[in-house]
């Protein structure tokens, strides 16, 4: 386990690469301008704007039911419904846009929560923007919400409330867990990350946010505090869309995102995501997860993805930037 790395400076991706990036969907383009060229702002803006009108964007957007629901025919349309909020929110759609407000407008007033199973009835029938119970669903509804402009301040009282006493959340708590999970504190990191960008948060939300990325660092982000083991091989393969899996990659990009100082408990972690860049300078998708939504059509699992290779990049270019 690396613990005082030698300093280091990450390759500049190759400009293959990053051509390769710009010649995709504008979800991809806007973000490849504004994080990995010296691009305009109005440059960025403009690119940024076709997502909800070309694309991948306009794609899931003209896929919305007039009831809101995304995922119609299926038997639990309202997770269709979330994760397409993530994707468009993954994708950088406006959440000023005409499209994005009308689009948020009808989950708003009409998306409803469709448990069936009896421990469901506490949350069956009520707003999907009202969150769930388990705080991994939360963090997520948090996250669009928040993105997207709606007052999530009750589900973020409640998660402010369930972190637990290591710094991380669990959705096993109210089955005995006393430990955090990975899976589940990612999902929260994320949303108070997104909250606090949209509110301006508080001491309180800055400090849970703190304390739960210290988990993730007090472990490299992958290894046991116990043992220093790696706690599950799969967190070192990326995929896209992550759904509520942890991996490394996931990691990085929060504490980037959240402006975290580069700092070494990040230099293993930093070391596996260089290492599986290929011969070609690009990262391939890997540990596909079921039932997410296809977030890059025409890409199978073990080929070159543009989405791991933009957010591959960006955490290798943060990292390298330290002081």
């Amino acid at each position: 386990m690396a613990t005082n790395p030698p300093e280091r400076q990450v390759a500049q991706p190759e400009s293959t690469v990053i051509q390769w990036l710009l010649e995709s969907d504008p979800s991809i383009r806007w973000q490849v301008l504004r994080d990995l060229t010296d691009a305009p702002t109005d440059e960025v803006a403009a690119e940024r704007a076709k997502v909800a009108t070309e694309g991948w964007g306009l794609q899931l957007l003209t896929g919305q039911e007039a009831d809101g629901f995304w995922g119609a025919g299926t038997s639990n349309p309202e997770w269709v419904t979330l994760q397409t909020l993530l994707l468009l929110r993954d994708m950088g759609l406006d959440p000023t846009s005409e499209q994005a407000r009308h689009a948020v407008a009808r989950v708003r007033d009409n998306v409803t929560w469709q448990g069936v199973l009896p421990q469901d009835a506490a949350w069956h029938g009520k707003p999907l923007f009202a969150g769930e119970v388990e705080p991994c669903i939360n963090g997520r509804v948090v996250t669009v919400g928040s993105y997207f402009g709606q007052d999530l301040q009750g589900i973020v009282d409640r998660l402010l409330g369930e972190q637990m006493t290591d710094g991380g959340w669990n959705c096993e708590q109210e089955r005995g867990s006393t430990r955090g999970s990975f899976h589940t504190t990612i999902c929260v990191l994320e949303g108070l990350l997104e909250y606090e960008r949209a509110t301006g948060g508080s001491p309180a939300v800055t400090a849970a946010r703190e304390r739960g990325q210290e988990y993730l660092l007090e472990r490299r982000l992958f290894r046991r505090l116990s043992t220093g083991e790696v706690i599950d091989p799969a967190w070192t393969q990326f995929s896209f869309p992550t759904g509520y899996h942890y991996d490394i990659l996931r990691g990085l990009e929060h504490l980037r995102r959240a402006g975290t100082p580069p700092e070494a408990r990040m230099a293993e972690a930093i070391d596996l995501v260089a290492s599986r860049r290929g011969a070609d300078g690009r990262w391939p998708l890997e540990n596909v997860h079921p039932g997410q939504l296809d977030a890059e059509p025409g890409v199978a699992e073990g080929q070159p993805s543009r989405w791991n290779t933009l957010r591959a990049l960006r955490v290798l270019d943060w990292y390298s930037a330290r002081d």
